[in-house]
């Protein structure tokens, strides 16, 4: 699978390219935003591996214009910084995961082959649970028939509660399928993401919800 690896730092971006092209991959390497963008222009990219402070244009930014032209490519973040805002921010531009530096080449190996598995075609194209139907290749999300307009993280928050639906799914389950590991994760951003969802469901509004089992985690329900 060809992986565009955005990265500034050359020792970084150089160890990157030798670990990942061991682990089977085909890496192209980009030193700024613009060249990365130039590169997943030339040749489409499945994943791609962006650090954040990046020159000429972020991360988040790059990763907001991968994602306009290429919906389904998978996306990890690399950062420096372990802060919240930082982690939401990188998530709502449409990152699929979130690394924080330093780390383990074999974590980050790990991570992208948990991206894989979560992107394997194995769903059905349209899910309906109660009066929300989510069609899973487009992203596309209504309430009967009223298209609610959710962010990538948003939509996998829904999907996973749906494929479970009338049952719990509890905050590290979530914050594991999802983000792809609860290390160096603060649970606070499932209760963040579900208050999200629940505000964009309520303008519709949906009968069917998400409710919070206290202690344990989530639900999608259909209301009596």
């Amino acid at each position: 699978m060809p992986v565009l690896v955005v990265e500034d730092d050359p020792q970084m971006a150089g160890l990157l390219k030798r670990g990942l092209t061991e682990e089977g991959y085909d890496v192209t390497v980009a030193a700024d935003g613009v060249q990365g963008l130039l590169a997943a222009t030339r040749t489409p990219p499945g994943i791609a591996v962006l650090d954040v402070m990046l020159p000429g244009m972020s991360g988040f930014e790059l990763c907001r214009r991968l994602r306009e032209t290429q919906p389904s490519i998978m996306v990890l973040m690399l950062t420096a910084r372990d802060d919240v805002d930082d982690r939401v921010r990188g998530l709502d531009a449409g990152a699929d995961d979130y690394l924080v530096k330093p780390f383990a080449f074999s974590e980050l190996a790990a991570r992208l082959r948990a991206l894989r598995r979560r992107d394997s075609p194995s769903t059905p194209s349209v899910l309906v649970v109660g009066d929300i139907t989510i069609h899973t290749v487009s992203h596309d999300v209504s309430v009967e028939g009223v298209p609610v307009h959710l962010s990538p993280k948003e939509y996998q928050l829904l999907f996973l509660l749906g494929t479970h639906f009338e049952q719990t799914v509890s905050r590290t389950s979530i914050m594991t399928e999802i983000w792809g590991t609860v290390a160096h994760a603060d649970l606070n951003i499932v209760d963040q993401y579900v208050s999200y969802l629940r505000r964009k469901l309520d303008v519709i509004p949906a009968q069917t919800r998400v409710v919070t089992e206290r202690g344990v985690g989530f639900r999608l329900t259909a209301s009596p």
